[in-house]
């Protein structure tokens, strides 16, 4: 049958429509196919073929003479044999096994789910009690399972001859339990080559063509902490955002990378997204997943039930107050039981007031208590068994901790989950003569915040000495029920998050000397042997400067300007690590830069870029004060590195493993003024001044002696402050311009002894020359030389005096004043007394500029100070007499034990030790942010002055001694009054002569 022409044209053009409705819908449909994270290259994986030998430590080897069995020859892997009637999460993580080990060898390797294989070597791996071929093994003699009998994720991996018919050789990896299996087997794949970031971070695979086990078994033992986790929280814009784009929302596709990565570290424990966000009501099938894996579910310290917070707002009816909604709370708690029943959890107790608030002036004890006897009601009944089977937690969190200070209690089977102050210092622990509960005790930790004094979510600013310092006193506390930490969008949070979950698997096994090698292993395991010091010690520097003051803190005053070169020492060591980090990266392969820029190089670069831009900001208002020319250079260079720091957002969205992360780094991370974040980052405020045309000099003497109040800091000062031989001073003398036509200066002196680094110049803006004195040269006793600075078109020059000291006496020893200052690093002591009971525990790297100490052990009694207890000795000398105040530095450790403070007692020469207590000021039974607090958190330090005190010039010592645990020292100042060379780091340290 023909068509008619109008006929075919109408049908033609339907057909059209339809196929572009079809195009149109498949175009509308890309981000739904994302979903399964296969899109934009999320599921590529980086190789990295590898020459590194493993380390002594590893059960694993290249040498095929050491081997016990064959993991890997000639690039060909070993096959895989799972049971069927092990866990379906041991079967489905037995699927990720056989992908690493076939991303290590280069070539796939076969996973066989049954009871029996022949071939010449096989990995056989099962769960102890659930796997038929385990059990097989074990009642055969072919392995000893008596080790893992009623432990808790405990697994050993063993090489076992002839383990059944047709099979030469086996690797057994056997576990206790599910995640025991587990366990085993992503550490297997983490030795092998494989780390946990792999995916989140895209660390290559190390690939190798033969890898053996040793003739040995091997295991890690138990864990000490029994939930190991973490919280992801404050979720937007970054990992929100990330989300939105790659899966559509937080689904089962997402939270599957996430339980694997926490099980690839180790970890079973997560307090999920909760912002906006529930994973049991989004997708519903994410919690038997998690289940499944092994990874143990809870909700976040305000919301009760296993309900997500954002679900009362779905389907809540009425106020969020028991008192006056009782029937439709307990109907809403009920049904969060209920949808998660069978499934391995832990159930929050209590409530607070609605949207993470506190609750009412008016909530009383006796409520609360009847809210937690209610919601255990709830548990038992729904599910069906005692109530004490169902783990619980009761989390003591802002001012929940003042409810069970005032008197407030749970059940003993209830979990107490401490909290830390947000700001990584543990707020309160147990007794240690307090009565042992069933459900003992659980910490809640920090790496991101969102609150007071300010928030911080941008990038990583936590050491993880202050980490090990405060999680160490934790552990030794006896909290080891629970460990939970917040790190916010998960990235950039890799390395502390590593940490934190291989410190909570022993932290018996985990001295603070070892806290240096954590940065080289850690970086060996991302990006190989050949690099990994240099690496590591870049990550411990910038991780350092970072903690001085988060960089949502820092403001244009915030390192000082005008002494001891605070401001640019701290830019010149930020860039110097910027010019390590390029250093790096041109000798990295290039499958290792993507990881090496999430990991090393965007946060370096990123902070050296911000501290940058803040120190020229700062100058610029200094220098419009001193109407110098460089006043709007500043302006101009703030703006300009303003910019940059977008440039490295755009370069870390756009072309890091081809646009995977984009939104990650979107969180906004200058212009804070309160906790809450300005919607877009804001550049500090600059100004420009309107310079007359022709040159006009202007000076600035560092330490120098000013001519009133006027003139701060230097300022056109006439005289240097005074020059001795040993501490041998080389000071500066700034010149600078307040026009617009180049200035041409000269510095001269008729004195032969005064050493000039340079005799003038020609500049647009500003010039240091240094000023030092030749002392074979300089005549003896005390004499006042000078310079003299002229500029080209002024008629006579500015004097100068250059002041010395040339008579000091022969045998000086200790740390010596430098212009009525002694600053003495606390680990530089010279002589130090331990007893029995205590001794002194340094912490490499811990601290604003050098290291810290503490005493041990931290359970330690009380100290009476007197001559035969724990004391640091530090030997000084004053080349002055005169009022010396002495100022302790401390980490800001809270009074954890709530009792009058933590004290801690301090003495020069013979003099009785005076005791001090560090939260003199503190409100104990109050949490209220006070201001005490406030600028402990915000300069990361604790400062008290503790003595004021005449003393004479020569020879004087200085006692710490120890009377409380817990406390760690970073510096100790002793400064003459009158001198203020204020700065935010404090003096950097003395010249000490042994």
């Amino acid at each position: 049958m023909k068509t008619s022409t109008p006929l075919r044209f109408f049908i033609s053009h339907c057909l059209a429509g339809l196929l572009l409705l079809l195009l149109f819908a498949s175009c509308k449909a890309e981000p739904a196919q994302q979903t399964g994270g296969e899109a934009n290259n999320m599921e590529k994986i980086n190789t990295l073929p590898t020459e590194d030998s493993f380390p002594e430590t590893s059960f694993l080897t290249t040498d095929k003479a050491k081997s016990g069995f064959t993991l890997v020859e000639n690039g060909v892997p070993a096959n895989i044999l799972v049971s069927e009637s092990d866990h379906t999460g041991v079967v489905k993580v037995a699927g990720m096994f056989q992908k690493d080990l076939g991303h290590v060898s280069g070539q796939e390797a076969e996973l066989i789910v049954g009871e029996a294989h022949q071939t010449q070597n096989l990995i056989i791996v099962g769960t102890m009690g659930k796997s038929s071929l385990i059990d097989r093994l074990a009642e055969e003699g072919k392995i000893d399972v008596a080790e893992l009998e009623g432990k808790w994720e405990q697994f050993l991996i063993t090489p076992v001859l002839n383990p059944m018919d047709g099979v030469d050789s086996a690797l057994v990896i056997a576990g206790s339990d599910k995640r025991g299996t587990i366990f085993g087997m992503f550490d297997l794949s983490e030795q092998m080559g494989v780390s946990p970031w792999y995916w989140w971070a895209d660390v290559p695979v190390k690939v190798r063509k033969n890898i053996y086990a040793k003739p040995k078994t091997y295991t890690l033992g138990e864990p000490k902490v029994k939930y190991r986790g973490i919280f992801i929280n404050d979720e937007a814009p970054a990992l929100s955002g990330w989300v939105t784009e790659k899966y559509g929302d937080f689904n089962k596709q997402f939270y599957e990378k996430v339980f694997e990565l926490i099980l690839r570290m180790k970890g079973n424990y997560l307090w999920p997204a909760m912002w906006g966000r529930s994973l049991w009501d989004d997708d519903p099938t994410t919690a038997p997943l998690a289940d499944e894996m092994g990874v143990v579910l809870a909700t976040s310290h305000h919301e009760p039930l296993m309900r997500s917070h954002v679900e009362w707002d779905r389907y809540g009816e009425g106020t969020w107050d028991y008192e006056k909604n009782q029937k439709k709370l307990r109907e809403f708690w009920r049904e969060g039981m209920e949808r998660t029943k069978g499934q391995e959890k832990v159930v929050t107790l209590a409530m607070r007031g609605d949207g993470d608030e506190a609750m009412s002036e008016g909530t009383n004890i006796d409520l609360l208590e009847k809210i937690v006897e209610d919601q255990r009601e709830i548990i038992e009944e729904v599910t069906d068994r005692p109530i004490e089977e169902t783990p619980q937690v009761w989390a003591l969190y802002k001012e929940v901790q003042d409810y069970y200070d005032k008197g407030m209690r749970v059940p003993d089977d209830v979990t107490l989950l401490l909290c830390d102050d947000n700001w990584g210092q543990v707020r309160v622990l147990p007794a240690l003569d307090s009565e042992p509960r069933e459900g003992g005790y659980g910490m809640y930790y920090h790496f991101d915040f969102v609150g007071g004094p300010r928030s911080y979510k941008w990038l990583n600013t936590t050491q993880i000495e202050r980490v090990w310092e405060q999680m160490h006193l934790t552990y030794s506390y006896g909290v080891d029920e629970i460990w939970l930490v917040n790190v916010g969008d998960i990235k950039p949070m890799e390395f502390p998050i590593s940490f934190f979950l291989e410190y909570a698997w022993n932290p018996e096994d985990f001295s603070a000397e070892k806290l240096p090698h954590y940065y080289t292993e850690w970086a060996r395991n991302q990006f190989g042997s050949k690099h990994a010091k240099e690496i590591g010690e870049i990550i411990a520097l910038y991780t350092k400067y970072n903690s001085r003051r988060k960089p949502e803190l820092i403001e244009p005053t915030t390192y000082s300007l005008q002494n001891f070169n605070e401001a640019e020492n701290m830019v010149e060591n930020y860039n110097s690590l910027v010019e390590r980090v390029k250093k790096v990266k041109k000798q990295l392969p290039k499958e290792a830069h993507d990881a090496f820029y999430q990991l090393v190089q965007y946060p370096v670069e990123a902070c050296a870029n911000l501290n940058e831009m803040y120190v020229a900001a700062g100058k610029n208002r200094l220098y419009g004060f001193q109407d110098r020319a460089s006043t709007n250079f500043y302006a101009d260079k703030t703006k300009e590195l303003f910019y940059k720091d977008a440039e490295f957002t755009t370069y870390y969205h756009d072309s890091v493993a081809n646009g995977k992360w984009n939104h990650m780094m979107s969180q906004t991370h200058m212009g804070h003024i309160s906790w809450s974040d300005p919607a877009y980052n804001k550049m500090p405020a600059v100004s420009y001044i309107q310079s007359g045309t022709e040159a006009n000099l202007g000076y600035v003497v560092e330490n120098g002696i000013s001519r009133s109040r006027w003139f701060p800091s230097g300022l056109n000062s006439r005289s240097f402050s005074t020059f001795d031989p040993i501490n041998d001073q080389n000071y500066y003398v700034e010149i600078f311009n307040m026009g617009k036509e180049k200035l041409t200066y000269t510095i001269t002196s008729e004195n032969d002894w005064i050493q000039l680094s340079s005799r003038g110049g020609t500049i647009q803006y500003d010039e240091k020359i240094m000023v030092s004195i030749d002392w074979d040269k300089a005549p003896k006793g005390q004499d006042v030389g000078e310079i003299v600075i002229t500029a080209a078109n002024a008629e006579e020059g500015t004097k100068v005096s250059v002041p010395i000291r040339n008579d000091l006496p022969e045998g000086i020893t200790g740390f010596v004043e430098n212009n009525g200052i002694v600053s003495m690093d606390a680990v530089n002591y010279q002589n130090a007394n331990e007893t029995d009971n205590v001794s002194w525990q340094v912490i490499p790297n811990l601290g604003r500029t050098g290291s810290a100490i503490t005493s041990m052990p931290v359970t330690a009694s009380k100290q009476n100070p007197n001559g035969n207890s724990p004391y640091l000795e530090y030997e000084i000398h004053l080349l002055d007499s005169g009022t010396y105040n002495l100022t302790t530095y401390f980490s800001p450790t809270l009074n954890f034990q709530k009792d009058e403070g933590l004290l801690y007692a301090i003495s020069i020469d013979d003099e009785a030790p005076k005791l001090m207590n560090l939260h003199q000021d503190a409100i104990a039974a109050d949490w209220t942010y006070p201001e005490w607090w406030n600028e402990a958190v915000k300069d990361n330090i604790m400062k008290q002055t503790v003595l004021e005190k005449e003393l004479s010039a020569g020879a004087h010592t200085i006692k710490y001694w120890a009377v409380d645990p817990g406390l760690v020292l970073q510096k100790v100042v002793l400064q003459k009054e009158g001198v203020n060379e204020e700065s935010y780091l404090g003096p950097p340290e003395s010249k000490i002569i042994k």
